[in-house]
């Protein structure tokens, strides 16, 4: 079965792959810190749990199922359940995916399952195998140290999906299209399934931190606020993404309706040339035996001039109710942000005396 087990004795000396026997006798020792990391998790993992440790068995199906279980914290009988969830980096999407961490927490053995691979498990085991230091206090700190590394590798996620909600704003004012659309979708579902399971997790971790377990001791519960903490930026951050996402949405409609605005304007200035125009040169195209304006010598050169004195005035009046911008003077609203320096703290100490800092 594809799992780790650890064992620091009361010695301090650290035990590595520890086969199904060496894991009981370290379970039913109750001295030290034992700590069993199993990855996808089966049915056959799912008994090993429950015949050795005596872990109850919905717990021990909330392991073994694949389903998406909610962030919470269950005080059983000697052990603590308690459920998070992460990034699952190992996963490669447009979409952001997310990783489930059960931790079971006893008095001295400290039981991790997750069935996707997680890049901070990994990091704690390789400080366990190289010196065992998240393994030389005791089983809550353990607890704290998987939990605390899970959630901060999604800080990574949450400053991608910031650079990616940047690019989106600037593409969305310079060139809205389908493309922009679709990735402006993808990142509110990104957001989303972050909320999702970040706002109840902060509940769980609060009831770490507050003194509502005997398991966690007094010394170790500021480490689980100081991971409370980190939701709570994290949820921030991410509710910033999202606010972000939905300006660039009105932003990509409010452009797509500019553009159609542009674009029916420029067929409205065309069809106000040509109408009149067209009224002309329908009169005109008409072969009525009685029109003396077709007999005159200059007949068509004065409907020519006639066409142009129209479509000058129409030109004009448009430029003038300023449908036409050509040749017109274009104002700049957007300036460098500057302040004027009476207006900052260094000259107001100057003002009432006080020293002022000369530069050499």
């Amino acid at each position: 079965m594809p799992w780790k087990a650890y064992y620091m004795n009361p010695e301090g000396v650290l035990q590595r792959d520890l086969n199904e026997d060496e894991v009981r006798h370290a379970f039913q020792s109750k001295q030290g810190l034992l700590w069993v990391d199993v990855v996808e998790t089966t049915e056959a993992d799912g008994q090993f749990l429950g015949q050795t440790f005596g872990f109850h068995h919905l717990a021990v199906e909330d392991c073994v199922s694949e389903r998406v279980h909610p962030p919470k914290t269950d005080d059983f009988d000697g052990y603590l359940f308690t459920i998070v969830h992460g990034i699952n980096h190992m996963t490669e999407s447009e979409i952001v995916e997310t990783a489930e961490l059960a931790v079971f927490l006893g008095p001295h053995f400290v039981v991790s399952n997750h069935n996707s691979p997680l890049y901070s498990i990994e990091a704690i085991r390789r400080l366990v195998e190289s010196d065992g230091r998240p393994m030389r206090r005791t089983a809550d700190f353990l607890a704290y140290t998987l939990m605390d590394a899970l959630v901060d590798n999604v800080m990574p996620t949450i400053d991608k999906m910031s650079e990616i909600a940047e690019e989106i704003e600037e593409e969305t004012i310079r060139n809205p299209q389908q493309a922009i659309l679709e990735a402006i979708i993808k990142l509110k579902r990104s957001t989303l399934r972050i909320h999702r399971v970040m706002a109840p997790q902060r509940e769980a971790l609060n009831r770490l931190s507050r003194g509502d377990f005997p398991l966690i001791s007094t010394d170790s519960r500021i480490y689980f606020r100081d991971v409370y903490d980190h939701l709570v930026r994290i949820e921030d951050l991410n509710q910033t993404i999202r606010d972000r996402a939905d300006n660039a949405l009105n932003t990509y409609l409010s452009s797509l309706a500019n553009r159609q605005n542009e674009t029916m304007r420029v067929l409205s200035i065309v069809a106000t040339i040509f109408l009149p125009l067209t009224l002309v040169a329908g009169i005109y195209g008409m072969n009525f035996d009685n029109m003396p304006e077709l007999r005159w010598s200059w007949g068509y050169f004065a409907v020519l001039g006639f066409m142009g004195v129209v479509i000058a005035a129409v030109v004009w009046r448009l430029w003038a109710r300023r449908w036409i911008t050509w040749g017109r003077r274009q104002v700049r609203w957007v300036s460098p942000f500057t302040v004027e320096p009476e207006k900052l703290i260094w000259h107001v100490g100057k003002l009432t005396g006080w020293p002022r800092r000369h530069t050499p």
